[in-house]
């Protein structure tokens, strides 16, 4: 243990003879090792005193924990720190100390009471709530599963079926839910918190109120063969839903155990299984994910210049199509004054109902009543000038994809918005440079890349050009926060980082198919490996059209590493672009359920002769594997080449662009965590065989042939990062 410990408790006790144990760790009260050994001591000075009668557990400044302290585990994982032996925390604090305990306790939550958190809490003897606290296990977001108690507790106090769903999809519930389940035994308000869990932890103890361990709750689990039936059940659910997983399963057994053979005999094996899990590639994956989302805000050079974010109170959207109406959704969700513009009526109507069908599908889903609809939209107003422009703090640009259409928009935008007013567009392929070519405002003009839908993809792509105003970032930053957005800031480039990084995914996809591998074994094999979709059906979902606009910069710019079929140009003549048109490299019913088609092995047939191309019988016999491996390390080149120009300031950013951006799978831990994981020598020495034999598509870049010659790993230590800005 530090000898300056961060973490820590206190105990106070009252005239009543009740001790108040707060849990202190700045911000959320984490659950650090120190916290924990300094609550075993709390404890059991609190049951060793006389003048003690009962015990309330708190936590400091409004939040009772927010859990374990996630910043050991990589401390556990590499050895540096020693991990508590199995069994310390859930069976000899928690369950002999705590919940054996001879003085009754009461658990006095508000804010937070989330993992360990709400695994002490369920150690209590009851828990008193406020009615907007946030209960819940969420550990498996993390690869492992509730390691302090959770897997036995939490099934007896709200039954088998809500504390499975509670833990598989990490979802807390607020108080008021928690008090329906039987989570907790009351809702409070903040002011009443501490005095009510004195006094109900007195009433346990004079038998007022009733007295019974979490642990040996029986009323809430049903008979042993109903529960293996609801188990099996969820078990299937899960391999379905997510069949690379093996945590999720692990943890419907450690579950079933405790039901069937005693919650003491489910402690323990919870505690072998978290251990296990927790050197798992899953959970270092997970985690890294973690940390990597959280730390998208910190740009080197911008926000450790201590900027405070200028208040945005209005924001005007060029453009009502599908991404312009998305992101004003995004924005009035958010309770921000919204205008959208549009060049007629018809345009414009058109854009406030794709804007209202968006809520209303909240509506639908059970997210939004329709009075709140209602005043929300209230805060979106339409307009066919740039009158209403003259009070906005930001505009975003969100027009087609047409030089000197946005050239001209920005022009009129300088002289029609207040000098303040950050500039953005939401293009996803044109040089902001180029957009910005004919103004004077190029230090606030600046990227807003948001992914389609842009009120439900999470990823904010911020792009900013060497002219762009550090204040213009953080405040671009601080939007994309407000509006529940992961932002990711990239340098000015072809495509940004996310189109640049996966524009060679789909040519790799194209140049195996026409030498002779299957389409739909490419795509079988790849949402296999944990992508929402394979290559050509998500051609197929969003367009040609879109495929095309997105890479038509990047095959002018650079044509050395662009594979150029005539497959899908071959398609389009024949009108086949996918799901719209119920045709595309699938056939598509009424219900838009995708079926192979026989058909496209002609298209496949004349694209090879256009290109002269043959057959390799090494493509017809590829395993899942090496389609996998053929489709990502070209994209892993890519971001590499990305990385090294300083597109990407760290490589995490990377990481999550690809899990956010392009639904990469994230326990994989992104696109470079996963790419260290196989190691710089053995990408490089496949780009260099396939590079050989297929041409410059697949050539190594610089940066990859470097890193694999000193055999370092490609997301290079934060001091390297540093150095190349």
């Amino acid at each position: 243990m530090s000898s300056n410990p961060k973490g820590r408790t206190t105990m106070e006790v009252g005239a009543d003879g009740v001790a108040i144990i707060t849990l202190i760790n700045p911000p959320v009260n984490s659950l650090s090792l120190d916290v924990l050994q300094s609550f075993k001591r709390s404890y059991d000075q609190a049951l060793q005193r006389d003048d003690v009668k009962a015990i309330v557990v708190t936590g400091a400044k409004g939040k009772f924990s927010g859990g374990f302290d996630i910043t050991a585990f990589g401390g556990f994982q590499g050895g540096k720190i020693p991990a508590p032996k199995p069994g310390f925390i859930s069976v000899e604090i928690l369950t002999d100390t705590l919940e054996a305990a001879r003085k009754p306790s009461v658990a006095a939550i508000d804010g937070l009471a989330l993992g360990g958190g709400l695994e002490v809490a369920m150690a209590c003897h009851a828990r008193i709530s406020t009615s907007n606290a946030q209960l819940g296990l969420p550990e498996l977001q993390l690869g492992v599963i509730p390691g302090f108690g959770g897997t036995q507790r939490l099934p007896r106090l709200v039954g088998l079926s809500k504390s499975l769903e509670m833990m598989l999809t990490s979802k807390p519930v607020k108080g008021e839910e928690a008090h329906n389940l039987g989570l907790v035994d009351a809702i409070v308000s903040p002011g009443e918190l501490i005095h009510t869990a004195r006094r109900w932890a007195l009433d346990i103890l004079e038998g007022k109120r009733p007295w019974v361990p979490s642990l040996y709750k029986t009323d809430k689990i049903e008979p042993l063969g109903e529960a293996r039936e609801i188990l099996k059940f969820v078990r299937a659910q899960a391999r379905k839903q997510a069949p690379n997983l093996e945590h999720p399963l692990v943890c419907i057994d450690v579950v079933e155990l405790g039901i069937a053979s005693g919650p003491h005999a489910g402690l323990w094996k919870e505690a072998e299984a978290f251990q296990g899990l927790l050197r798992s590639d899953t959970c270092k994956s997970l985690v890294h994910i973690f940390f990597a989302q959280r730390g998208t805000s910190r740009v080197p050079g911008i926000t450790d210049q201590g900027l405070v974010p200028r208040q945005i109170k209005k924001v005007a959207i060029l453009g009502g199509g599908l991404m312009g109406s998305g992101i004003a959704t995004a924005l009035i969700l958010s309770n921000y004054p919204v205008v959208l513009k549009e060049v007629n009526e018809k345009f414009l109507q058109g854009g406030l109902d794709r804007v209202r069908a968006n809520l209303q599908s909240r509506v639908k889903k059970g997210k939004m009543t329709r009075e709140k609809l209602e005043k929300t939209l209230s805060l979106l107003k339409g307009a066919l000038d740039y009158e209403s422009f003259r009070d906005v703090d930001m505009v975003i640009e969100a027009v087609i994809e047409n030089v000197s259409l946005k050239q001209q928009i920005f022009a009129d935008l300088e002289k029609y918005c207040p000098p303040h007013c950050i500039l953005a567009s939401n293009t996803s392929t044109i040089d902001l440079n180029l957009i910005g070519e004919k103004t004077k405002s190029q230090d606030r003009i600046i990227g807003a890349h948001f992914f389609s839908p842009a009120h439900v993809m999470p990823l904010l792509e911020i792009v900013r050009t060497e002219k762009t105003s550090p204040q213009v970032i953080v405040d671009l930053l601080d939007v994309g926060k407000k509006i529940k957005k992961t932002p990711v800031v990239v340098g000015n480039c072809t495509g940004f980082a996310v189109n640049r990084m996966f524009f060679p995914y789909t040519q790799a996809a194209l140049l195996l198919v026409e030498r002779g591998a299957d389409v739909y074994q490419i795509d079988r094999a790849i949402t296999k490996f944990g992508m929402p979709m394979g290559p050509f059906r998500l051609c197929d979902l969003v367009g040609f059209g879109v495929a095309i606009a997105t890479g038509s910069q990047y095959v002018q710019n650079f044509p050395e590493r662009t594979y150029k079929s005539m497959l899908i140009p071959l398609m389009q003549e024949d009108k086949r672009a996918g799901e719209s048109t119920r045709k595309g490299f699938y056939v598509y019913n009424g219900k838009r359920k995708a079926n192979p088609d026989p058909e496209i092995k002609k298209y496949i047939q004349k694209a090879r002769e256009i290109s002269g191309v043959n057959v390799d019988p090494k493509m017809m016999k590829l395993s899942d594997k090496d389609i996998v491996e053929m489709l990502f390390l070209p994209v892993v080149n890519e971001a590499c080449r990305v990385f090294a120009e300083g597109i990407a300031v760290k490589a995490a950013d990377l990481d999550i662009a690809a899990v956010m951006g392009m639904g990469y799978p994230p326990y994989r831990g992104g696109i470079m965590f996963w790419a260290d994981s196989l190691g710089s020598k053995y990408i490089y020495s496949r780009l260099e065989e396939w590079s050989k034999t297929y041409g410059g598509f697949f050539k190594p870049c610089a940066y990859l042939a470097e890193r694999a010659a000193k055999g370092a790993p490609l997301s290079s230590p934060m001091e390297q990062t540093k150095s190349r800005l």
